[in-house]
């Protein structure tokens, strides 16, 4: 293999709608795309199919969100059959369903195995903590945040060597304030049922809809800030249910059994997310579970957006406490409610240089750019060193 050499990638994740996930297999493809790789996509599909096309990927549909075993069995022997037909170097997994179709895929046909652990997996028995841990079983082992690589560490048996820390990365170019016009921000309030000279707080809670993102919490912040500050705030929870119907109808109870159907809106999904920031005051990331990472707050701050969210997993790492943000105890409403009026108190120009220090951060640390060259980096020592037991393997004197 020559030095430089841009890898054929096989990507292997379950779907492709919104997600930290997704757009992360997104922004591997382009880069491999633009080098002069191959970046082949595993997955059901879904309604980033075109922006995959744009980043030069090429989707090829299989069922890999399935947790059926014979299914599971069948898609091996695809993946394997297509790594050869289109003779791919790496195979990389992102999710653990389809990872156990990409590993036997990848022992048959002897090319490395790559896996990125994306988000936190709950053990409650050896079962599962069997399944959870195809993800430790990559030739290399991508880690979102420190905090990833320490519960890896901590729970599963995998040599401290084969972890390499990649945080998600931000599009800067697109997550870039300068270039969302005032008129697409003054619609985006219009259809938020903000009037052009109102002049409420607006609170941007973007993730999907689903308990442990702590929606529920976040609520009761907001009924406590009401009874103090009547008209003081808008709320929008920006985020697709993926068919948690029951959850978005406790969502309404709570907002109508609080009095807040003027104040805090179910936007649903949002496609053009640096516009919703742009036209927003404050980020909040109330989850009652620790996150792998927290891309959102990360994209807020990009967009000069101050943060909060709770002091758990990767958003101790991307948020600095009274810099960039607040960090609150996970499940406090009480202590949510006192942080974001402590950042309406601030007023808008303290919050404005909030914003800014989280700007600078965010380019300094967690830029797309970074996140591609290094997993690139990745593939190409994956490679090298096969080539190197290749080299080994055909000088060794036969006895």
């Amino acid at each position: 293999m020559q030095e430089g050499h841009i890898p054929r990638v096989l990507q292997v994740t379950p779907e492709l709608n919104a997600g930290g996930v997704e757009r992360t297999t997104l922004e591997i493809a382009e880069a491999i795309s633009r080098a002069g790789g191959l970046a082949l996509v595993a997955s059901a599909g879904g309604r980033l199919e075109p922006d995959l096309e744009t980043a030069g990927g090429e989707l090829i549909k299989l069922p890999l969100q399935t947790k059926n075993p014979f299914v599971a069995i069948a898609n091996a022997w695809k993946l394997g059959a297509l790594a050869r037909q289109r003779r791919v170097d790496i195979i990389h997994a992102r999710s653990r369903a389809p990872a156990w179709s990409a590993f036997f895929a990848a022992r048959l046909t002897g090319k490395p195995f790559v896996t990125t652990f994306h988000g936190i997996y709950n053990f409650r028995s050896p079962l599962k903590r069997f399944y959870n841990s195809i993800m430790t079983r990559g030739d290399a082992v991508i880690a979102n945040s420190h905090y990833t690589r320490e519960h890896i560490l901590e729970n599963y048996d995998v040599e401290p060597q084969r972890i390499t820390v990649i945080p998600r990365g931000v599009d800067l170019a697109q997550f870039d304030r300068s270039k969302v016009p005032t008129s697409e921000i003054e619609i985006t309030r219009g259809d938020w049922g903000l009037a052009p000279q109102d002049a409420r707080c607006v609170v941007i809670a973007p993730a999907r809809l689903t308990r442990w993102k702590g929606q529920l919490v976040l609520i009761e912040a907001v009924r406590m800030i009401e009874a103090r500050r009547p008209g003081a705030l808008k709320v929008v929870l920006a985020g697709d249910p993926q068919g948690r119907q029951g959850y978005v109808t406790e969502l309404k109870a709570a907002i109508e059994a609080a009095g807040l159907q003027e104040v805090v809106l179910i936007a649903g999904h949002i496609s053009h997310m640096p516009t919703a920031f742009a036209a927003a005051d404050i980020a909040v990331f109330p989850v009652i579970e620790a996150e792998a990472f927290g891309r959102g707050a990360v994209e807020a701050q990009a967009m000069g957006v101050p943060a909060i969210a709770s002091n758990l997993g990767g958003f101790t790492e991307t948020i600095v406490e009274g810099e960039t943000g607040f960090l609150v105890p996970p499940g406090a409403a009480q202590a949510l409610a006192g942080a974001i009026e402590r950042t309406m108190d601030l007023g808008r120009d303290a919050r404005a240089e909030m914003g800014r220090q989280g700007q600078r951060r965010v380019q300094n640390l967690y830029s797309k750019t970074a996140l591609q060259t290094a997993t690139l980096a990745v593939y190409q020592r994956l490679l090298r060193d096969a080539e190197q037991r290749k080299t080994v393997t055909k000088h060794e004197p036969v006895l």
